[in-house]
């Protein structure tokens, strides 16, 4: 805590810029998932800035609904970033139900596909973010080789959470 007063806040891995979960109240949606995940997309871009701040540090917009094509058959990444920090793409892949191992999946097969097809030499590894409504962490760690620190699953909230929450979920992490 008081390394982050001093020096603010400081990327060495994937995992310093990873958050669970995001905020996103500024998207104006309700708390149950009534709307679509192109709905939640294009909320996501009509507050774009206000997304990067909830993101974190060094990240940089590159595309929405990026397309890329093998075996004749084409693909979309929902969000793609790149952390000037990191020196990586960031890919997002959003859901606004429970993640499923296939959600993983999918995930794992964009990140291999920028890795070999996209990134330039110098450039590290990507990430993949799946922001979900709802996760169960045992379908991540069991889906996830255990020296994985590519794909990370990330709960998003659409309200700020009341003070009792606050509360519990200070004394669990305690």
């Amino acid at each position: 805590m008081a390394r982050l007063a001093v020096e603010g806040q400081v990327v060495e891995s994937p995992q310093d810029l990873i958050k669970d979960p995001y905020i996103l109240e500024f998207l104006g949606l309700p708390e149950l998932p009534e709307y679509s995940e192109t709905e939640l997309e294009s909320k996501i871009i009509d507050n774009l800035q206000k997304f990067l701040l909830e993101l974190g540090t060094g990240f940089a917009f590159v595309g929405r609904q990026v397309r890329f094509t093998f075996d004749e058959e084409h693909f979309r990444v929902d969000l793609v970033f790149f952390n000037r920090l990191l020196r990586c793409f960031v890919l997002f892949d959003l859901k606004i139900g429970e993640l499923k191992h296939q959600d993983i999946g999918q995930m794992q097969m964009y990140v291999n596909y920028y890795d070999r097809k996209v990134k330039l030499p110098e450039e590290n590894h990507t990430i993949g973010i799946i922001l979900c409504k709802d996760k169960k962490q045992s379908i991540v760690e069991m889906t996830l080789p255990e020296s994985n620190n590519q794909i990370f699953a990330s709960k998003y909230e659409t309200i700020l959470p009341s003070k009792e929450d606050l509360k519990l979920l200070l004394e669990q992490q305690s």
